[in-house]
């Protein structure tokens, strides 16, 4: 049962003596491969550029361009194509030549039919090794790639991952992704070129409302040479050589698109390119919704936290901007120690919520004078109302040992659980630095503030019995720093 041509293995034979290029296609054909022929170089660059073949046999020497130079041809036009070269017993060294320019094989004329056969079989076979190989390679990247984008719920993560493995899996030249703007239009997104193009050059830009009407009635969009420039608002500097788009679809809704360019002449696009593509963006689309949804439950998030800091601190008129200014203090305590992005945020916000407990103290806390013992021991709960009122709320859980331990001293003679030294948290040692320094330097109902060089003082003291010494030391060490670049700017500091 013979294949469909669509399946059959494509071979070109070029040679100027028609008899020979007959002949070859004649029994070829009868081997079940699908053969087509050309006179000489030039035509058969003509041929390739029509469409997709396996293998080449091609003679060595033809009027108009010759086997080697056609060889560079293929090289440029098609370089998946395996090249024989056939060549006569005086010029076996240029055919071995040819080989180490990139020929896969040569057969001495006059040759046997069977010996040809035997080469185009092994070449043939080679093609398909070749090629499932490639498509297990791009299988397992097209995992990797799905992996890491379903892995992110990061916007600019999950767009640099499309982006990068544009550039690397389909070897584009540049890969363009625009997203819904929110007012019904749509924005770029992303632009990432290849480093290998020409420096300085342009590009040019993408028609988003071209590319989205051709993506709103077809699948996906597929365009070989010059033809492309219909989808580009500003020309690119370089020739297009392949463009290729899929659009990112979330159920019915199309919330964007991802495309890819070459602008290099041997590397145009083909069907699996953009069958890659179609996948990637399928995954990418899910992904960037997934995306989109967090940071707006992020955004929420942070609402209802600075929600519930303002409420903390309408609690008594002395009490207002407490929790803002220790956030501030806490998070260039955490950058001055090297904590990282995420940990800093983490750091911020249990700082805006570290006295959400004192909701729970049904007292009057700033009181004139001071605090009974009764009293006393009611407030000392706070860090524990705290943690009760955090535990429920699942994105919250983070923030508590921050708000439950920041009363902990580092020679563990704190509240509520009398930790000492490292075992404490450095979230909840970073607060009780940041806090203890705005209590100090705030007006209260019982007293003045006290100036800064005695707040500072202060903390230098209690450094290694309250506080966590190099906590302590690295908050006093850029204070100063800090108070003159917020007088430079103008804002008020504790004097």
């Amino acid at each position: 049962m013979s294949l469909p041509s669509e399946d059959r293995p494509r071979i070109l034979v070029v040679d100027d003596e028609k008899v020979i290029r007959d002949m070859l296609a004649d029994f070829l054909g009868m081997e079940g491969y699908d053969v087509r022929t050309a006179e000489d170089g030039a035509a058969a660059v003509n041929e390739l550029a029509k469409g997709h073949y396996d293998l080449v046999i091609s003679d060595l020497k033809m009027p108009r361009m010759g086997g080697i130079a056609l060889l560079d041809e293929i090289g440029k036009t098609a370089p998946s194509a395996l090249t024989v070269i056939m060549t006569g017993f005086g010029t076996v060294e240029t055919a071995i030549d040819a080989m180490k320019r990139g020929a896969y094989d040569y057969v001495l004329k006059p040759f046997k039919l069977d010996e040809v056969i035997h080469v185009v079989q092994r070449g043939i076979e080679k093609r398909r090794m070749q090629a499932e190989n490639l498509r297990l390679r791009e299988a397992l990247s097209l995992y990797k790639v799905s992996e890491a984008i379903a892995a992110s719920l990061s916007l600019d993560q999950v767009l640099e991952t499309v982006a990068d493995s544009c550039l690397s899996e389909m070897d584009a030249d540049l890969v363009s992704t625009w997203l819904e703007s929110g007012e019904g239009g749509h924005f770029e997104r992303q632009n990432l070129q290849s480093s290998t193009l020409p420096e300085g050059a342009s590009l040019g830009r993408l028609s988003c409302s071209s590319v989205l009407e051709h993506l709103r009635s077809e699948a996906s969009l597929l365009e070989q040479g010059q033809r492309g420039l219909r989808f580009f608002e500003e020309a690119p500097d370089l020739p297009l050589s392949s463009l290729t788009a899929v659009p990112l679809r979330v159920k019915s809704r199309m919330i964007g698109f991802v495309a890819a360019a070459s602008f290099t002449r041997s590397r145009r696009f083909d069907e699996g390119q953009r069958k890659l593509l179609s996948i990637i963006g399928s995954r990418a689309a899910a992904a960037i919704e997934n995306a989109r949804l967090y940071e707006d439950l992020q955004a929420t998030f942070q609402q209802t936290i600075e929600g519930l800091a303002k409420a903390i601190d309408k609690m008594d008129r002395y009490t207002a901007g407490h929790s803002d200014r220790v956030a501030i203090y806490a998070v260039m305590l955490a950058k001055q120690l090297g904590m990282s992005a995420h940990d800093v945020e983490i750091v911020r916000q249990s700082a805006l919520m570290h006295d959400i407990g004192k909701i729970g103290c049904v007292l009057n806390l700033n009181k004139p004078g001071k605090l009974t013992n009764d009293e006393y021991e009611v407030f000392k709960r706070h860090p524990i109302y705290g943690r009760d009122i955090l535990d429920p709320i699942k994105f919250l859980h983070p923030l508590i040992p921050g708000v439950h331990l920041h009363h902990e001293r580092w020679d563990g003679r704190g509240y509520p659980l009398k930790m000492r030294g490292n075992e404490i948290p450095v979230i909840a040692r970073i607060i009780a630095v940041a806090d203890t320094y705005d209590a100090m330097t705030s007006d209260r109902s019982y007293r003045r503030a006290l100036p800064h060089e005695v707040a500072i003082a202060e903390i230098e003291r209690c450094a290694g019995s309250q506080f966590d010494p190099d906590v302590a030391g690295s908050f006093t060490g850029f204070i100063e720093d800090w108070r003159e670049e917020q007088r430079a700017l103008g804002k008020k500091v504790p004097e």
